[in-house]
């Protein structure tokens, strides 16, 4: 029985196209997860490995949606063969029911690897030229210095903390982190 399992790192990201392919496959079943491939929590990775059965095969659309380390595919796919389970990769061509296919995915899993390390540097690299250039990650600061003085005028003619942190469109909590009770004055 061949047995799907699809992952998206985040939410936001459209799942159908892998679900599309392993139906194509002849999947009987299909697991999802929307998390990070670098969390072991996974529950429709535990649910798939719970009905896999010997002589099931799962099949996933790419190497990469199983896990981001050679280690840890390498370790999952071994997993999945002490208990008379074989692997297939939709993408990547990936059989492991035949001896070029063991070998073609350990080739597979260490490029995958690789591609992960490459994209992992090129952004740091990227962000350390913003930085250069003064610019800052994240969202942008709710507090800007023109609410805090703002905040601490406010607090000096009396007015209440909710009442400041509601006209400044902030929390309380937010409010206080940026002035806190010892700037009143």
């Amino acid at each position: 029985m061949l047995i799907g399992y699809a992952r998206v790192s985040t939410s936001d990201q459209n799942i159908k196209l892998q679900y599309e392919a392993l139906e194509s496959a002849g999947c009987v079943k299909i697991f999802e997860d929307g998390l990070s491939g670098a969390r072991a929590d996974r529950p429709g990775l535990a649910k798939t490995l719970e009905i896999l059965r010997e002589s099931d095969t799962l099949v996933v659309w790419k190497l990469d949606r199983l896990g981001r380390s050679v280690k840890q595919l390498v370790g999952f796919i071994d997993q999945l063969k002490d208990g008379g389970v074989q692997f297939k990769s939709l993408t990547d061509g990936i059989d492991t029911g035949t001896a070029s296919g063991r070998f073609f995915f350990h080739v597979m899993a260490s490029l995958a690897q690789m591609e992960r390390e490459l994209a992992i540097e090129r952004t740091r690299a990227g962000l350390e030229i913003a930085r250069r250039y003064g610019r800052k990650g994240g969202r942008k600061r709710k507090m800007t210095s023109s609410k805090i003085n703002s905040a601490k005028k406010l607090f000096a003619s009396g007015v209440p903390p909710k009442e400041i942190a509601k006209n400044l469109g902030v929390s309380v909590p937010t409010l206080y982190r940026w002035v806190p009770a010892s700037s009143w004055s």
